[in-house]
């Protein structure tokens, strides 16, 4: 579930595990936490409030877009898809040399305060030239600083035994944060609010920034507290002008991005490179449906459900499932190649978008079943009847939600396995790609919005998941077809 805890899965491989004794051995993993130093504590909270506030406007992006700044459901996919999210991605690639530059406090703050000017400006203006330059691009900016120094914050305030638990509890606490943004995202908009300040009245959109800016705020002083215990570089780190601090940066972007070009023109000459790459871009068709529940579905289930549909409740079974499953899945197949766990995982992901292509006929009975009544009026909180895609989706995101539990922690322990020794390192740099190749793809969600799910006109969305469904089998068909030159032996485990 989202970019920065994938790296914290091979971060952690080199702790060696606790063997848990019964019952004591099990509330043991989680003591060892028992006197951790407060900075810890708060890295966990300054994860909620980050992972909330950018969940938030994830989800709000498109329909902000759209809306408020007039661009075409195209447009604003290309928008999400070709510009915000890749820039993101690529900007995440070279903050962690900036936090290594310049020390985890400092990079905090900068990161929150580049967030919050970039909130502000897509708060109160419509001009889509100004929204889009001192707004959308700076918060791609800003959110992505605040990645690999959530990780370092984990790994430098949590001691060795404590880390594994520290780990799982940020990835814990990220999806805490998408099931909070979910609330939020129907709140907001079910209150339906006519607010004006001094003849500014802000749409239910510009409202959710307003909430996502509310947390980027109370982060300033929750960050202050890390001043002290706040690790050797910082303390070291001694007082610097502004002239010199913004040249340190500047040099390290430019060192970094150096530094980048020369690990890929390394790698090229390995076949091993192209091997990872391949199977990394059939992932990518995963992260595509992944990421399409933020960029699409909104826009979807607005247009099919109606305006106020709790859109953010649906969406929040994903992270639900997840918690829950994962570490259960994870215990369960450990003895099983990365690979293998990646095609079933895959399989089932992409089996789980064909139920959202079906007719909605079919599960008529299941919404007037009483697990249907339970489902719309007491988990959504529906007043109406239930709609069939309301069953329909929330089993598209159950089935979605074992296959993910399945495949996604195993991909990045797939890379680690196919990198030649020495340089698990560079291998795992690249661990963002699928990401990348995913938002590319659902760049193009905007057209098939358009042209099967348009505000106006005949629909026909059944077609859309249809196409969703097989570009999500491109990964499975794709491993399995490839295999032979995609797949290397996995110390340890079964064939």
């Amino acid at each position: 579930m989202g970019e920065a805890i994938k790296t914290t899965l091979i971060a952690d491989e080199t702790v060696p595990p606790v063997v848990p004794t019964g019952f004591r051995g099990f509330l043991a993993k989680f003591t060892v936490l028992k006197g951790a130093q407060h900075n810890l504590w708060l890295t966990f909270l300054i994860k909620f409030l980050i992972y909330t506030a950018y969940s938030v406007t994830n989800k709000t992006m498109v329909l902000w877009l759209s809306k408020d700044l007039g661009f075409s459901d195209q447009a604003a996919g290309a928008l999400v898809g070709w510009v915000w999210a890749p820039a993101m991605t690529v900007f995440t690639l070279l903050a962690g040399s900036v936090t290594d530059a310049i020390g985890l406090r400092r990079t905090f703050f900068l990161g929150v305060a580049i967030c919050t000017i970039a909130r502000s400006v897509m708060v109160v203006t419509t001009i889509p030239s100004l929204a889009l330059a001192c707004g959308v691009l700076p918060l791609a900016v800003g959110e992505a600083l605040g990645t690999p120094v959530l990780l370092a914050a984990t790994r430098r305030y949590s001691t060795t035994a404590q880390r594994s638990i520290s780990f799982s509890l940020i990835y814990m606490v990220m999806n805490i944060g998408y099931v909070a943004a979910g609330y939020i995202f129907d709140y907001v908009r079910q209150l339906n609010l006519h607010v004006s300040l001094f003849g500014f009245e802000p749409s239910s959109y510009q409202q959710l920034f307003v909430v996502s800016l509310a947390f980027e705020i109370v982060l300033f002083p929750v960050i202050y507290f890390l001043r002290r215990d706040a690790g050797t570089r910082i303390r070291n780190e001694g007082v610097q002008s502004d002239a010199i601090f913004w040249r340190r940066i500047g040099q390290t972007v430019r060192q970094s991005s150096i530094e980048t070009a020369d690990l890929f023109r390394r790698l090229i000459g390995q076949s091993g490179f192209y091997r990872l790459l391949a199977f990394f871009l059939f992932i990518g068709f995963l992260k595509a449906i992944f990421l399409q529940m933020d960029y699409v579905f909104p826009k979807f289930g607005i247009r099919e459900l109606g305006l106020y549909a709790p859109v953010g409740k649906l969406s929040n079974i994903n992270a639900i499932v997840i918690i829950c499953l994962v570490p259960i899945i994870g215990a369960l197949t450990q003895r099983f190649a990365a690979y293998r766990m990646v095609v079933i995982g895959g399989a089932i992901c992409a089996a789980a978008v064909f139920i959202m292509a079906l007719p909605t006929e079919w599960f008529e009975p299941a919404a007037d079943s009483a697990v249907g009544q339970w489902l719309g009026h007491g988990y959504l909180g529906l007043q109406e009847s239930i709609h069939p895609y309301y069953i329909m989706a929330a089993l598209y995101l159950i089935v979605f939600s074992v296959g993910e539990a399945f495949y996604s922690p195993r991909v990045y322990e797939y890379a680690a396995a196919i990198a030649p020794k020495g340089q698990e390192a560079s291998y795992g740099s690249l661990a963002y790609l699928p990401f990348l190749v995913g938002k590319l793809l659902v760049g193009t969600g905007g057209w098939l919005l358009a042209a099967y799910v348009p505000e106006h006109g005949p629909r026909h969305p059944g077609t859309m998941w249809l196409i969703f469904a097989l570009a999500a089998s491109v990964a499975p068909v794709g491993l399995i077809v490839f295999r032979s030159y995609i797949r290397v032996p996995e110390a340890g485990r079964e064939d």
